[in-house]
């Protein structure tokens, strides 16, 4: 069977980590989680890399043991149960599309504030990037590593340019609105609801680092690269994060940037008016919408791909694992993601799409490191404890969110596993039958 050439080293696995992790998180979920928990954001940034760190080296693991494309739901299905490596594939489309909605209003935010036009057009421009993006899938994209390093150099310059520009005038502020650093939860339960509220909500903007696992066929030495990568990625994020967290809410407050999340969707932009710096909200927005459309491409891709292989499995119909005459596209599959991502940038509330991605991804992580569990010693690169930290974790975080999200997204698991046992009785019973024939 012929494989990919092993062409990349340490720093281009680094490289493909930041390209999938810095994206929509650190320009949406910040504000989003500044306004749940004020300051104390900070720490959550820092927990929930943690949180990830462990999480992605339970997917190293697997990826090692388990070269496979189809990440937690064939692992799922081969070191568990298919029920539940069916949940983990239905996770991660209710994740994943979620997050691509979210792309796609954080874009359409950054453009509309960018061109100074009405909040008005806010869903109609999200709209049309995604049906822009479905037909550059259909005709059959390649990613490239040329196109990944161009997304990431903008990105990353954007955002260091904010930090440089952000600290002098916290430093100068005094730090005034760092005070009180704890908030109360919006339910009233104490500082360490909201704390934990925000965490979970940051953990999915750390989420790309499963990226850097599926690279086991091109990076030489995968066995050392791999977790190292992934440990200076995390880190790198991590303390990205905490300066564009500490120099938004340092610059303009917490409140002030959850308002801009929920009314403009670019709260780093509004935060970069108060520089004095000559440019600066463009600068962060035009990085900003480079980062966004290319999760949204890279969530499509993933998307369509994951209907794919549970269509081959009959867990999805048999329709969504057909190919394109030129077998490059699954276009079913990347149609029926297309429509899914519309109807939730129809709800045109970031808030609500990013807290259900954070309960389902966070599910679905949980399943990761169960899985993780299973591996024998032999296959084990990592102590159980890593492991067992990740699952403990990802099971704690997934329920404090809003308590509504959480009982939807229950909800839909039940939903999922209802289909699940219907499309294995239509499987058998389409075999019996054509077996007594």
């Amino acid at each position: 069977m012929l494989q990919l050439r092993r062409e990349l080293g340490l720093w281009g696995a680094i490289l493909m980590g930041l390209g999938s992790i810095v994206g929509t998180g650190v320009f949406v979920s910040i504000g989003i989680a500044a306004g749940i928990a004020g300051p104390s954001v900070i720490l959550a940034v820092i927990l929930a890399a943690g949180v990830a760190l462990c999480n992605g080296l339970s997917s190293a693991q697997l990826a090692a043991s388990h070269p496979v494309s189809g990440g937690t739901y064939e692992y799922g299905y081969k070191y568990l149960t298919p029920w539940l490596g069916f949940t983990a594939g239905w996770m991660f489309l209710l994740a994943k599309s979620a997050s691509a909605a979210t792309a796609a209003l954080g874009f359409a935010g950054y453009l509309l504030n960018l061109l100074g036009i009405s909040r008005e057009f806010l869903i109609p421009t999200a709209l049309m990037a995604v049906v822009l993006f479905v037909g550059i899938v259909l005709g059959g994209i390649q990613r490239s590593h040329l196109a990944n390093l161009f997304i990431v150099t903008t990105t990353l310059f954007s955002l260091i340019f904010f930090v440089m520009a952000g600290l002098p005038l916290v430093i100068s502020s005094g730090f005034i609105n760092l005070t009180p650093f704890f908030k109360t939860s919006e339910e009233g339960s104490g500082p360490l609801a909201a704390l934990f509220h925000a965490t979970a909500l940051m953990f999915v903007a750390y989420t790309g680092y499963a990226r850097i696992t599926t690279l086991g066929e091109e990076v030489r030495n995968p066995t050392y690269t791999i977790p190292r990568a992934i440990m200076i990625t995390m880190l790198i994020t991590m303390g990205l994060y905490t300066a564009v967290a500490l120099a938004g809410i340092g610059t303009l407050g917490a409140e002030k940037l959850s308002v801009t999340t929920n009314t403009q969707v670019a709260p780093l932009a509004v935060a970069a008016r108060q520089f004095k710096v000559p440019f600066s909200s463009q600068i962060l927005a035009v990085g900003a919408m480079t980062a966004m459309l290319g999760v949204l491409l890279n969530l499509i891709l993933g998307l369509s791909r994951m209907l794919l292989a549970m269509g081959r499995r009959r867990d999805m119909p048999a329709l969504l694992a057909h190919l394109n005459k030129s077998r490059t596209t699954p276009y079913w599959a990347v149609l029926v993601v297309g429509f899914v991502i519309a109807g939730l940038v129809l709800i045109g509330n970031v808030k609500t799409s990013w807290s259900f991605s954070a309960f389902t991804v966070l599910i679905y992580y949980a399943l990761t490191n169960l899985a993780a569990l299973r591996l024998s010693a032999e296959q084990r690169l990592y102590p159980p404890w890593i492991t067992g930290l990740g699952l403990t974790a990802c099971l704690f975080l997934a329920f404090w969110v809003e308590r509504q999200t959480w009982l939807v997204g229950l909800g839909l698991i039940f939903g999922g596993l209802l289909w699940h046992a219907l499309a294995r009785w239509i499987t058998s019973f389409s075999r019996q039958t054509i077996s007594t024939d």
